[in-house]
């Protein structure tokens, strides 16, 4: 170890409290699609989430937290990585575009550190036989779906094992006999059991609420009488139109989710973890329900504007919870602004390790214990324009959003004029104040000048997806 990796680790253990016994597992638990509204300790009424609404009130709830995109697999890059959407390897959403061999990712940060690795759920950052599988990346234990295309399937034929196709015997072209969703969290209990004696991070990445709409019964049951459906389901999106129960099936993903979080709650409790574990809970992205429910039934954007696929907060905004017991302080709100590349940094704070250098992200581990810290001067989103055919971005200019301080610009489609909002004042973005605030709109264009390099050629590679 050089000098300046024994100071950075020294400052890092001096962070955290003087009672911590041993560095703390770091688990975090990831939602697909679920929208900032959709739980009851954000605000929703229909859906029953207690085991993530007790995380809330035994932990600390952020208001302003945002994941790294408006879709899946180049927010879970950035999440990863560290590095936002200017600077990340995978800013499209085919499918399969893997990570780069050369990416660092935080479980590789935290392996060196001591920690093992398993992620349980949906990877979406390479698919079997590329540089971009969880192995090659950190992971020591890998169990769910690699390719995107392939989480859309609630029940699937196979899922992958490490680097392994496992066949799901129960589910076939006549019976579904497997949530895999379970499955992962399964899979996920197991971890914490048999890593129950040293440090690890769990990364528990499940594909619910993201279409296509299924649950098990048992889920959907409490909700087919209480909520009336509507008369015609209009699935815009494009995945598996043809759920009778299109709104209690979604309710029912939703409070399955939760007894995911509860099980893992529970497992860290019988293993005596509790004292020595940060949980955080969170979404991918905002909500698509705007996108197939036009009855707005469960206001799932919380009534901010805008969805999953633009950069309005609706598009990013996200449910974000952290709990430690004893050291973060409970039933606290917080709106402190802090986004997914500020993960990777973090978890290296908690693991008392160096964070990698030139990464966007800085850790927020000051605020999450209770203590001062200024906001990031820029938090920085975009999505270009993805031609498949040639793996490339055509776009000079793509869709774009910045926050900086209240202000908060949006570009919202390639080359288009920058629209402004002051989230304070006006939390929905309703009133576009670009010409009223030159002075403003001047330090953020100055910003976009320097925010992002060119995106690197990314082809989508054949994926192993099979009928099933």
């Amino acid at each position: 170890m050089n000098r300046r990796q024994f100071l950075l680790t020294t400052i890092a253990a001096a962070t955290l409290p003087a009672q911590t016994r041993r560095k703390p597992n770091i688990v975090w638990i990831m939602a697909d699609d679920l929208g900032y509204g959709d739980l009851g300790c954000y605000g929703q009424t229909h859906i029953q989430t207690p085991n993530i609404d007790r995380l809330a009130k035994e932990g600390i709830r952020f208001t302003n937290a945002y994941a790294g995109c408006t879709v899946c697999a180049p927010s879970r890059s950035v999440l990863m990585t560290g590095l936002h959407m200017g600077h990340t390897s995978i800013r499209s959403n085919p499918g399969g575009v893997p990570l780069l061999a050369s990416d660092y990712t935080v479980a590789q940060t935290l392996k060196q550190a001591g920690y093992t690795c398993g992620c349980f759920g949906k990877w979406g950052l390479g698919d079997l036989k590329t540089d971009g599988v969880p192995s090659k990346h950190g992971f020591d234990r890998f169990y769910g779906y690699l390719h995107q295309v392939h989480a859309h399937s609630q029940y699937p034929g196979f899922l992958i094992e490490d680097n392994e196709i496992v066949p799901v015997y129960e589910n076939n072209r006549l019976e579904r006999g497997a949530y895999a969703n379970d499955l992962c969290a399964a899979a996920a209990l197991q971890f914490i059991n048999e890593n129950a004696k040293k440090p690890f991070f769990l990364y528990a990445p499940f594909t619910i609420p993201h279409l296509e709409l299924l649950a098990p019964k048992d889920s959907v049951d409490p909700y087919s009488e209480k909520i009336k459906e509507p008369k015609t389901y209009v699935d815009r999106t494009g995945h598996y139109a043809n759920q009778a129960l299109p709104l209690a099936t979604y309710a029912g993903m939703i409070s399955r989710l939760d007894s995911y979080v509860g099980r893992i709650m529970d497992a860290l409790k019988l293993q005596n973890l509790d004292q020595d574990t940060i949980v955080f809970f969170t979404s991918d992205n905002g909500s698509a329900t705007p996108l197939w429910d036009d009855g707005g039934f469960f206001n799932s954007t919380g009534g901010l504007r805008g969805h999953k696929q633009n950069f309005y907060e609706g598009g990013i905004r996200v449910p974000m919870i952290a709990r430690w017991p004893g050291k973060i302080t409970p039933d606290k709100t917080s709106d402190f602004p802090w986004m997914f590349a500020d993960f990777a940094p973090t978890a290296a704070e908690l693991a008392r390790t160096q964070s990698p250098l030139g990464i966007d992200g800085r850790s927020v581990l000051p605020t999450l214990l209770g203590g001062k810290q200024d906001q990031a001067e820029f938090l920085y989103w975009e999505l270009p324009r993805y031609d498949a055919k040639t793996g490339t971005f055509p776009d000079e200019i793509p869709m774009q959003a910045v926050r900086m301080g209240n202000w908060k610009a949006v570009r919202p489609k390639p080359g288009t004029t920058l629209e402004l909002y002051n989230l304070k004042s006006d939390p929905t973005e309703s009133k576009d104040v670009a010409k009223q605030e030159p002075a403003i709109m001047a330090a953020i264009e100055k910003y976009l000048k320097t925010a992002r390099t060119k995106p690197r050629m990314q082809k989508n590679p054949p994926n192993i997806l099979v009928p099933g």
